[in-house]
């Protein structure tokens, strides 16, 4: 296993920019903008951190910035909500949820896709796991295992 990321969702990205970037000397790193999903992702490192988190191998703190909508103008969070997840990358991701379950911890997004699953530690704080290279394929009985409450 591998420790990627931590993500806080954001309400105004230039200013959060601003904050990290400006004030605390963080550098962006990659950002990736996704207008179906109407979302931007911007992935920080520490200024000693630049060259190797170019190649995913530092990790980052992840600012999510979902874009404001006619029906929700200002997207606001409450105290707690701000922060996302941790993430993890894992060598294998069916067998590692699999040994999850087995140890009694649900799974609340099972990796439908072969890539990704969310669970939450005992302190309710979600956890990311990303399959390391590409998606595995889809199987049972990952496939058809529903969501578990909000992750």
């Amino acid at each position: 296993m591998r420790y990627l990321h931590s993500m806080i969702r954001v309400a105004d990205l230039e200013k959060s920019l601003d904050f990290y970037c400006n004030n605390l000397g963080i550098i962006e790193a990659k950002r990736q903008e996704n207008a179906e999903h109407r979302y931007t992702l911007v992935f920080l490192s520490a200024p000693g951190d630049l060259s190797t988190a170019e190649e995913n191998k530092t990790p980052l703190l992840e600012l999510t910035y979902n874009w404001p909508t006619e029906d929700q103008p200002v997207v606001s969070y409450s105290q707690g909500r701000n922060f996302g997840h941790l993430a993890y990358r894992v060598e294998h991701i069916y067998q590692f949820c699999q040994r999850l379950l087995d140890q009694g911890v649900a799974i609340l997004r099972p990796p439908r896709d072969g890539r990704m699953a969310f669970i939450r530690c005992p302190d309710n704080i979600s956890i990311e796991l990303l399959q390391q290279g590409d998606a595995l394929p889809p199987e049972e009985p990952w496939l058809s295992m529903p969501n578990q409450g909000a992750w």
